[in-house]
């Protein structure tokens, strides 16, 4: 059999996996929100999400290896966004008390719309920057309150040139407004196995590294496209790195 068939047939049984797997989540997610009148919103993203992310990367044949872990109390944490993986590995982060902003347009599949709405995730619109802000500032009574964490790419959207882009201030300006800590994670090797929009995984592994969480008590508005260059610039350096030594790595096999 070809190579390329083999890719073909491994791209459809991962889509057919990956569609099961968050239909049944969907469904076992609704009763759960049901029977505890959604009160389980932390379990199911904590405990039960991260069972879905497990799974759908291991039928892609995907090995996750942490180093680092959540800090103990509320941050904004942020990540690169080069692949389709990448939405999988948020969900198997085991951040405590999280709530994910992702783009509005999320809302229009089914299943996304449904989990979702259930367990409490923030969309924003962001194209509409009023109406984006307005949807943060009446989620931070409610983020102060629970003492929840955010998790948001601060890339927007899927970046298909191989290289770290632009940084939009949302994530940073925040931190600032919340007063919560920035903790940098980077996804090392998903881009290699997944690349932009594609749905063709490679097997393979990725190592999902959390960096020390930095503080923004001495941030303002004055300062902080300086502090998001700083921030940005870790994650080119840390990818250039990544590239270097898997190039290095299939250079020796």
């Amino acid at each position: 059999m070809s190579d390329q068939r083999i890719t073909f047939l491994r791209t459809v049984f991962l889509t057919i996996a990956t569609l099961l797997t968050l239909t049944v989540g969907m469904l076992l997610l609704t009763l759960m929100s049901i029977l505890t009148l959604g009160r389980a919103k932390n379990f199911i993203i904590h405990t039960f999400s991260r069972g879905i992310g497990h799974l759908v990367l291991f039928f892609a044949g995907v090995k996750v290896i942490f180093d680092g872990a959540p800090i103990n109390r509320p941050a904004i944490y942020i990540s690169n966004h080069s692949s389709t993986l990448d939405i999988f590995l948020i969900m198997t982060l085991g951040i405590p008390n999280v709530r994910y902003v992702a783009k509005y347009e999320l809302l229009y599949n089914p299943l996304f719309a449904v989990m979702g709405g259930l367990t409490g995730q923030i969309f924003i619109k962001r194209q509409d920057t009023e109406r984006a802000v307005a949807t943060l500032n009446r989620a931070y009574e409610k983020i102060r309150r629970q003492g929840l964490s955010l998790f948001v790419a601060p890339e927007g959207t899927r970046q298909e040139t191989g290289k770290i882009g632009h940084f939009k201030k949302g994530a940073f300006r925040m931190a600032i407004d919340l007063q919560y800590p920035i903790v940098p994670v980077h996804f090392a090797g998903a881009r290699q196995l997944c690349p932009g929009k594609t749905l063709k995984v490679q097997p393979g592994t990725v190592t999902i590294r959390f960096y020390a969480p930095i503080d923004t008590s001495a941030w303002t508005l004055e300062n902080l496209d300086e502090q998001i260059a700083k921030i940005r610039g870790d994650y080119v350096r840390w990818e250039e790195e990544y590239a270097k030594s898997y190039k290095v790595k299939f250079a020796v096999k």
